[in-house]
């Protein structure tokens, strides 16, 4: 890029444009240079939150947030404090140790719905903790598509019923059998083994 063109000027092409250009134009409230960083830095945000959530959806939504966060936080942005893009990885942080407390926050609720498989309220890494989110992961997988797609927009969505019908286009009727017939599967399906039975 010539140094004729403004930090806030549109900028032709993610190739043209530098770091510091495109973390200037952010700053400065050019929507262009938002797209660009998404371009430039996206992929990298996606891969730390896929690697560390181990979900491609969840992290799509984590990478959202992020370019979300700096959108509305680019004022906070100070070139002399570092490149544009470990900021962004900054963010990153933030929005999957955010994700992740979100992630048990919700099984819990989801535990506590199927009685008796209540994760118990250890310390972080607790093993028998892990070990109790890694089972009821498991199980929702285990689930008919409908019926998980349902209980992971309610739980990890954190969307009420009436939302999820909006968002899947399923009669509310519907979206409320899924997601009883899924929790009496996972009440099924956990309470023996946290009950000690063979």
């Amino acid at each position: 890029m010539t140094e004729a063109r403004s930090a806030g000027a549109v900028l032709p092409s993610p190739g043209e444009a530098t770091d510091e250009e495109i973390g200037a134009g952010l700053a400065a409230g050019d929507e262009r240079c938002l797209e660009l960083a998404y371009l430039r830095w996206g992929r990298l945000v996606h891969a730390l939150a896929s690697r560390t959530i181990g979900d491609r959806l969840e992290a799509e939504d984590v990478t959202q947030q992020v370019f979300l966060a700096a959108w509305r936080g680019r004022t906070g942005y100070r070139p002399d404090r570092g490149p544009v893009g470990a900021w962004l990885v900054g963010i990153a942080r933030y929005k999957i140790a955010d994700a992740l407390s979100d992630r048990t926050r919700r099984l819990e609720l989801v535990a506590a719905a199927t009685d008796g498989a209540r994760i118990p309220a250890a310390p972080g890494g607790d093993p028998d903790r892990l070990l109790d989110r890694v089972v009821v992961t498991n199980e929702l997988e285990r689930l008919p598509r409908a019926q998980r797609d349902v209980l992971e927009l309610a739980y990890f969505g954190d969307l009420t019923q009436v939302q999820i019908a909006r968002r899947t286009g399923m009669p509310l009727g519907t979206v409320k059998a899924h997601c009883r017939r899924g929790l009496l599967r996972l009440r099924v399906r956990l309470a023996p083994s946290t009950r000690g039975t063979s």
